[in-house]
């Protein structure tokens, strides 16, 4: 029952932390897009305006046009945008998705954690090498999201959609739809798409989140600065989300980009890839493209490891005796 009962604590912790920092997530994704050509001729469009090739028939009202349309607006301003434009339900776009997701991908990381946790620490001292923490998060991370990407897929999608014209939005109407469609109309392996990428990213912020915070605690509590308490997981928890975010984000980045990708069959996809995808951004967009998104993403990240650890802490004590 052991075994089990981490699976079980952290599912429930990870599916409260994801649906109550939805709306930090979509943004983060909204942003992470920004930047990011929509129209047929998307290499030229994609580029900065002090990038992009200038002739002499190309109107000044263009050139403007195209700078305001490259200039990048903070988090607020993309919350209310979205608020704005399409409504407060919109916030909420995908959380079917975000659901799935945590119930397969965090649900199995932090199972998974946990047992190696249990095996590798040490029996006499209670305590486990932080090199072991950064393995076992890294496998444990790397699993929960083979797991998880069709869920991952279908998420960035809804979350992504309401940016697109509404000629070329999907209109998914559940995470369940989605999945079919994306089925029926681009194959299986479209659910499996940027899974590189997804495993990358949940490696390091499996390792960065769990070990930091695991590791931070440990450091609080053999110090005496505080005792075990909501306060010390807080502080820990949060310290944790900054170490995640920091390592996470420029895989984040692509991700999202090849994950929401429209392939055509038939047609050239606009990326062939992560690595093809980090080099057109970074060309196009300059390398601090790689940390679009980083406000959004450690505004959600902070308080998504907050509620994460602070929830499973809790639930812990409940389960203590079964």
């Amino acid at each position: 029952m052991g075994g089990v009962k981490g699976f079980i604590e952290g599912g429930i912790a990870s599916i409260v932390a994801g649906c109550s920092t939805h709306p930090l997530d979509l943004i983060k994704v909204r942003m992470q897009l920004q930047g990011e050509a929509q129209g047929p001729n998307a290499a030229a469009q994609n580029l900065r305006p002090s990038l992009a090739f200038q002739t002499n028939s190309t109107p000044s009202s263009t050139v403007h046009l195209r700078q305001a349309t490259a200039a990048r607006i903070g988090p607020v301003a993309t919350g209310i945008r979205i608020f704005k434009t399409e409504g407060f339900r919109a916030l909420f776009s995908g959380v079917s998705a975000t659901v799935l997701r945590q119930t397969l991908y965090s649900t199995t990381r932090m199972g998974i954690y946990d047992i190696l946790k249990h095996k590798w620490t040490d029996k006499e001292t209670n305590t486990m090498p932080l090199a072991s923490k950064i393995l076992a998060g890294l496998i444990a991370g790397g699993i929960g999201a083979a797991v998880g990407n069709p869920a991952d897929v279908a998420m960035v999608r809804m979350q992504a959609d309401g940016r697109l014209p509404l000629s070329q939005r999907r209109n998914y109407t559940s995470v369940v739809d989605a999945l079919a469609r994306m089925t029926k109309q681009e194959g299986v392996t479209s659910l499996w798409r940027g899974s590189s990428m997804t495993v990358n990213r949940a490696m390091l912020v499996t390792a960065s989140q769990l070990a930091s915070y695991d590791q931070i605690k440990e450091t609080i509590l053999a110090k005496g600065w505080m005792k075990d308490g909501i306060c010390t997981h807080v502080v820990a928890s949060f310290s944790a989300g900054f170490v995640a975010a920091v390592v996470s984000n420029p895989v984040d980045v692509i991700k999202t980009r090849v994950m929401n990708m429209k392939v055509v069959l038939g047609q050239r996809p606009r990326y062939t890839g992560a690595l093809d995808c980090a080099m057109k951004t970074v060309k196009a967009e300059g390398p601090m493209a790689l940390y679009k998104g980083f406000i959004p993403t450690i505004s959600r990240q902070g308080p998504f490891t907050v509620v994460l650890f602070v929830t499973l802490e809790q639930v812990r004590k409940l389960l203590k005796n079964f």
